[in-house]
């Protein structure tokens, strides 16, 4: 009936041993039904015909003793493991590393680098369905906003509160490098990385930035390195006696330093100069995971106890209605 059905409980097959004992005193109640009576010879009565409603008398107990059965099969939970998918088991883990200093205020993106930043890790987060994802935010230090989870809402919402100010300002890439690999050194994931999003250089921090990706190369953990800010200058945000005012600074990115972190990582640096341009990165960077890990095929088992459940339900409701109907005034 079912192809490669399997029982999550079968010890309680056991109950379908209830059955012989309810036999058995079945078979000894009709032995001790049988009626007496007074007459001088019993061969007329053996002679008269037999209707069908004595050959089918035991008809009764044998639907309870089949509702009984299927009942039991029910509780043993079958299950059917016919249905082959194939499902993306991506298995890994994603942290995010994200640059908070005052200088991601910087409006050569739009409406800022840093919600800029934001919004496209936001996306890139939503798509990633299968991974567990965590954000490390740094400036002058470094600390863990949210760790490892699969819970998106979680991890969008943590995201939606990070502002410029939150710690001391600067810039120590090691430091944030260093808290993301903490996070992922004793994960068990297929693949472990780590994404880090800077537009500055390295000012800060007890953890050299090449420490910090010498850590990371140890434990397997592979570093995307994203350089944030437009060629040339771009307009700061300044507080003035006047208010806050845009002054054009140069933008001073350490390329070099971000591509040799995840050159010995077995990563590769990006340079975004642009919110579409940060899109593409990121869009590549999902690629690339995805890419590499493979497909994997699994059983997804079914639970196929209602079949099981109407027959014995059904075979039930036909034993009472021929009790109560055809067999009501056989004892």
């Amino acid at each position: 009936m079912f192809e490669g059905l399997t029982f999550k409980n079968p010890e309680l097959f056991y109950l379908l041993l209830v059955i012989i004992p309810i036999t058995a005193w079945y078979i000894f109640r009709q032995k001790r039904n049988t009626a007496s009576i007074q007459v001088s010879s019993t061969a007329p009565v053996f002679k008269a015909p037999k209707t069908i409603r004595h050959y089918l008398r035991h008809l009764v107990f044998v639907c309870q003793m089949l509702a009984i059965a299927f009942f039991v099969v029910v509780l043993a939970r079958p299950q059917s493991s016919r249905n082959w998918e194939n499902v993306t088991t991506e298995g890994i883990d994603i942290i995010i590393a994200l640059d908070i200093s005052s200088s991601m205020l910087a409006r050569d993106f739009t409406p800022d680098r840093l919600e800029a930043a934001k919004n496209v890790a936001m996306e890139f987060i939503s798509g990633r369905q299968y991974d567990r994802m965590g954000l490390v935010v740094f400036a002058g230090e470094s600390f863990t906003q949210c760790p490892l989870t699969t819970d998106r809402a979680v991890l969008l919402n943590l995201f939606k509160d990070i502002k410029s100010g939150l710690i001391e300002d600067g810039t120590a890439i090691g430091n944030g490098l260093a808290t993301s690999v903490s996070r992922l050194k004793d994960s068990e994931a297929v693949s472990r990385v780590v994404i880090l999003l800077t537009d500055g250089e390295n000012n800060r921090g007890e953890v050299a930035p090449m420490t910090a990706a010498e850590i990371a190369k140890t434990f397997g953990i592979r570093v995307y390195t994203i350089g944030v800010g437009s060629v040339g200058t771009a307009p700061y945000p300044v507080q003035t006696p006047f208010g806050v005012e845009l002054r054009d600074m140069e933008v001073k990115i350490d390329e070099e330093l971000l591509t040799e972190m995840a050159r010995i990582t077995d990563g590769r640096y990006f340079r975004a100069t642009s919110n579409k341009k940060l899109e593409e990165i990121y869009k590549e960077i999902d690629a690339l995971e995805k890419s590499k890990i493979d497909v994997q095929q699994f059983s997804k088992k079914s639970e196929e106890f209602l079949p099981f459940a109407l027959i014995g339900a059904l075979v039930l409701v036909l034993g009472i209605f021929l009790r109560t109907t055809i067999f009501r005034n056989i004892p």
